[in-house]
């Protein structure tokens, strides 16, 4: 059976050879060349998410920024990167982290049930396996859709059309064969290509034995299929069509470990799989999301990434994250999500960032709203129903509020029946 090593960490956590957080030096190496050369080819991309310096005492160490999930840095080796939430073990941390990316728009799974996956020990990568199985055993269920496609092939039989320029090519001496173009109808469509040659991929990925048993027992079902000699060229042909449908989150996928899809790419061999997400995304996402679906059929209207101002003529939108509106009432309420840890330290400002409070500011003159909130993920030193208030001469009142993530339905429920009543 194969073994993979997977390096788990929190983010803002530090790797090193020695001390808390050691992993053995052949990894700290390849990971450390692994950040170099993404450096080197990208500029500061690779600074978004790990970046390597030295500590006193304890020499060079790496630190985990603010994106979590997956990164396959050799054929054995992974680097997992899992939400930092206060109060929350690392397996909790996972089934947060899943519905979460659950609520992206742009993610393939919307239907999976998180209390259904073995989260305690399988690695984020396998349980994206596991979601990606799951999708084709769907498929499967509904069935496999045939159509006609397109062949070239060298025959001693004529039919479809000639190749020319092929037919000289291949044939200027075998005057007994026709290189031609034909339609064929069956299941070697470019969907099926493209979801067998992901099976095949992560056949040779994946760790885990159950996983691989379910893909070989998928493959079966794919006997008729190739796999696909151009990746980039099928998925050119792919066509969800309204017979298709079920076939589209698994199509995502495919990009997702085909392509290495996500929100981040880099250049390099090092990396083979980057499937990395921007927490300050996702936890906006997760807010806003949560909150739509708490508000629906309220008296309210929800707006997520509103577009409606500018701050000067058409010029410098503002984009805030979630706009409120009473359906009745003249009342508006402005929202921004921060993914930051703050401080219970009122001299400080909390370390509440004053671009931040420029930008609230903004909102709540352009937006005339009736209150202007900022959420943050809690943490030590602050109560889930504390409220910090910042008032300018003015009168634009800005309110920090603590929102719970492993808890986000009984937070976000406590923020409605407090202030949208």
């Amino acid at each position: 059976m194969k073994k993979s090593n997977v390096i788990e960490v929190l983010e803002y956590d530090t790797l090193s050879v020695s001390g808390p957080g050691s992993i053995d030096q052949k990894s700290f190496d390849q990971l450390e060349q692994m950040i170099l050369q993404m450096n080197a080819m990208n500029g500061d991309a690779a600074i978004d998410f790990l970046s390597l310096s030295a500590k006193r005492g304890v020499g060079k160490v790496i630190r985990a920024k603010n994106y979590v999930g997956v990164l396959q840095f050799t054929s054995q080796q992974q680097l997992q990167i899992l939400p930092k939430i206060h109060g929350v073990t690392k397996a909790e941390s996972k089934i947060i982290l899943l519905k979460m990316l659950k609520t992206l728009g742009e993610f393939p799974s919307k239907t999976f049930n998180v209390a259904n996956l073995s989260i305690e020990k399988m690695p984020i990568f396998e349980l994206f396996i596991t979601l990606y199985i799951r999708e084709v055993q769907s498929i499967l269920r509904k069935g496999l859709q045939s159509s006609y496609y397109s062949v070239e092939d060298n025959l001693t039989v004529y039919k479809g059309k000639m190749n020319f320029s092929k037919q000289i090519r291949h044939n200027l001496t075998h005057k007994e064969r026709f290189y031609v173009a034909y339609d064929e109808f069956g299941l070697n469509r470019a969907e099926n290509r493209l979801l067998k040659t992901t099976l095949v991929y992560l056949n040779k990925q994946s760790t885990n034995e159950a996983n691989r048993k379910a893909i070989k027992q998928l493959l079966h079902h794919f006997d008729a299929v190739e796999t696909s000699l151009s990746i980039d060229h099928d998925f050119l042909q792919v066509h969800v069509s309204r017979n298709m449908v079920h076939y589209e989150n698994a199509l995502k996928w495919a990009k997702v470990f085909l392509k290495s899809q996500s929100f981040t790419s880099f250049s390099g061999d090092t990396t083979m799989n980057s499937l990395l997400y921007p927490m300050e995304r996702l936890f906006e996402s997760y807010v806003g999301k949560s909150l739509k679906h708490l508000l629906h059929n309220s008296d309210w209207n929800i707006s997520l990434q509103d577009r409606a101002y500018y701050l000067f003529e058409k010029k410098f939108a503002l984009r805030p994250d979630i706009v409120i509106r009473h359906r009745d009432k003249n009342q508006t309420i402005v929202i921004d999500t921060k993914w930051k840890v703050l401080e219970n330290k009122p001299n400080r400002n909390y370390g509440v960032s004053q671009a931040d409070m420029y930008q609230m500011y903004a909102y709540g003159k352009k937006y005339n709203a009736t209150k202007v909130f900022v959420m943050y993920p809690i943490h030590d030193g602050f109560d889930p129903d504390q409220v910090i208030q910042f008032k300018s001469d003015d009168d634009v009142e800005v309110n920090i509020l603590f929102v719970q993530c492993e808890r986000i339905e009984t937070s976000l429920l406590s923020f409605k029946n407090k202030y949208l009543i």
